[in-house]
């Protein structure tokens, strides 16, 4: 990177979390610092929601899942448009109405105080961990591609989102979350147009070859349940994992019960619940146009090319440095027989063309093999190296191809992304713990600015265990999926405990915690036990939950509901 690069960078980052510090400097009613002042519109509460769920990861790892597996990672948003749908109609009004701080308080007043903790100690564990992951994952990988020492990318980047949302809190997120959003979006499409334009082929040949080598396939009506990216697990494993993300993740509810009324918050919802799909197919499509480029200019046998000259340097036998060379050959090879598939192709040659396409296609093959070739080698080496190397496509391309200064863009709007996201977990994570552990069970009375002054300390709190994390961490997953599972494993419990609470009124306390307790533990076994698609775990905790709740209440008799709702 050039001067001009960490210009913009630095200018880009440090503005936006100093101008989001003044603004909200001094803060004291703690209605202000958990929930802002309430006068935010639908188009903020909007873009802080969708600032919330796509981090760095999304702008980094989600290209390299399109470059590696195609569109079908699309799928997995197949259920977010019904489930905003419903968190607007049903979650939404129940938490303006009760006024609450955190979604776990309405399961204490359904409910009872273990519930409720157990609600939000489930919230805790697993955003505690992804807060951990979304600095890990592009800390990691922009220390490696930028010369950076992966321990000081993430104190710094840690450090600076840290002191803004302690200052600030829920308002200077809003506030930061709209500027790093614009930084984001005015990247990727500045990297999208540069893209398009250096393509050697036209946009129609491009997605010609990227549909022959399986790529272009958004949509997969299979019924198999180890097929880790269907119509269905989307569209019914996706539904439980927004719905349960988007209605009960208190990263996202404090987002939008900060709208200025329930009208603004329901728009807000209903922004993201147009253009999130479109959004992640334009980003995954990114990725294929990425795949096609690189059949046309030189493409590295592996994408982490700081790891990949290590291990040449240190390859004795010089096995790497053959690997390389044949990778090279073969992709000119490659190259050859697609441009001859092209040109058949716009001849009307259908025979010409069918033959340098399985060509091109054998081609293919062959290069993945060296790749897997390489890795190997590599992992014997270095066993602690990450053997996928999909999460470097895109930046690889960016230090490569793009104009210095841009360059500082793109990056800029992957340390925004990170940074927006991490912003509104740690907001998250002090907020639940003050109100749903701290006021509950320490200090009952004390005042506004005692319980802002904690909130502070617990989010600092919380910032410095993801960085401990952050700084310990090591992810074999690509990144974008490795959330996801998080996710996925302790959602549909956490979803079902809000079901209950809403439509089945005679399941107490009791009943409802310990059947919690049990899909939990059941969820984990099956995790490590089977190989279906996560997404599936989101049904079958949820599913589970609700049942066990249903056969405990039984065996302990029904009550009336104490609800007060």
């Amino acid at each position: 990177m050039s001067p001009l690069d960490f210009l913009v960078l630095i200018g880009s980052l440090v503005g936006i979390a100093i101008y989001g510090t003044w603004r909200t400097r001094g803060q004291r009613d703690l209605s202000t610092y958990l929930k802002g002042d309430q006068t935010v519109g639908w188009v903020t509460i909007g873009l802080s929601v969708m600032a919330t769920q796509a981090s760095a990861i999304t702008f980094i790892s989600t290209p390299g899942q399109g470059y590696q597996d195609g569109l079908g990672f699309v799928q997995n948003y197949f259920g977010l448009p019904l489930a905003l749908i419903l968190v607007a109609a049903i979650f939404l009004p129940m938490y303006r109405r009760l006024n609450v701080y955190t979604a776990y308080e309405f399961l204490g007043r359904r409910f009872d105080a273990k519930t409720r903790l157990l609600g939000a100690s489930l919230f805790l564990l697993q955003r505690g961990l992804a807060a951990g992951i979304t600095i890990y994952a592009p800390a990691i990988i922009l220390s490696t591609m930028l010369g950076w020492r992966l321990d000081l990318t993430i104190v710094l980047s840690g450090l600076l989102v840290i002191v803004y949302t302690v200052i600030g809190g829920c308002e200077a997120v809003n506030l930061t979350q709209k500027y790093q959003m614009a930084v984001i979006f005015g990247g990727m499409v500045t990297a999208l147009v540069i893209l398009l334009l250096r393509l050697p082929a036209s946009f129609t040949d491009a997605l010609t070859v990227a549909g022959g080598f399986q790529k272009m396939h958004a949509v997969d009506f299979s019924l198999d349940v180890k097929q880790r990216y269907t119509f269905w697990s989307g569209l019914l494993g996706g539904l439980f994992l927004s719905l349960s993300y988007f209605g009960t993740d208190q990263s996202q509810v404090q987002r939008y019960i900060s709208g200025s009324s329930l009208r603004e918050s329901r728009l807000g919802l209903m922004f993201n619940a147009v253009l999130k799909i479109p959004m992640q197919f334009a980003i995954l499509l990114l990725g294929v146009l990425l795949f096609v480029f690189y059949q046309f200019e030189p493409a590295p046998l592996f994408f982490n090319q700081a790891a990949w000259h290590q291990a040449v340097a240190s390859d004795a036998t010089r096995s790497a440095s053959a690997l390389e060379q044949q990778f090279t050959a073969l992709q000119r090879e490659k190259k050859q027989h697609i441009q001859a598939w092209l040109t058949a192709k716009h001849g009307g040659n259908a025979p010409a063309e069918a033959e340098a396409r399985q060509l091109a296609l054998a081609d293919g093959e062959r290069a993945e093999s060296l790749r897997s070739a390489a890795r190997t080698a590599m992992l014997a080496t270095n066993p602690g190296l990450k053997g996928n190397d999909a999460d470097y496509v895109f930046i690889t391309f960016i230090l490569n191809y793009l104009p210095h200064g841009l360059i500082g863009l793109l990056v800029a709007a992957f340390f925004a992304a990170a940074l927006s996201s991490k912003a509104a977990e740690l907001n998250a994570l002090g907020s639940t713990t003050t109100i749903d552990f701290y006021r509950h069970l320490v200090r009952r009375d004390a005042s506004d600015a005692h319980y802002v002054c904690m909130t502070k300390w617990f989010t600092l709190l919380w910032g410095l265990v993801a960085l401990a994390f952050a700084l310990f961490c090591h992810l074999a997953e690509n990144l974008i999926q490795a959330v996801n599972i998080v996710g996925s494993i302790f959602y549909g419990v956490v979803l079902a405990l809000f079901l209950v609470a809403f439509f089945i009124r005679h399941v107490g306390g009791t009943a409802i915690f310990w059947a919690a307790l049990a899909a939990q533990t059941l969820v984990f076994i099956l995790y490590f036990s089977l190989s279906i698609s996560y997404l599936w775990y989101n049904f079958i905790g949820c599913a589970a939950c609700v049942g066990f709740s249903l056969l405990l209440q039984a065996f302990l008799g029904n009550r009336p509901s104490t609800a007060n709702v």
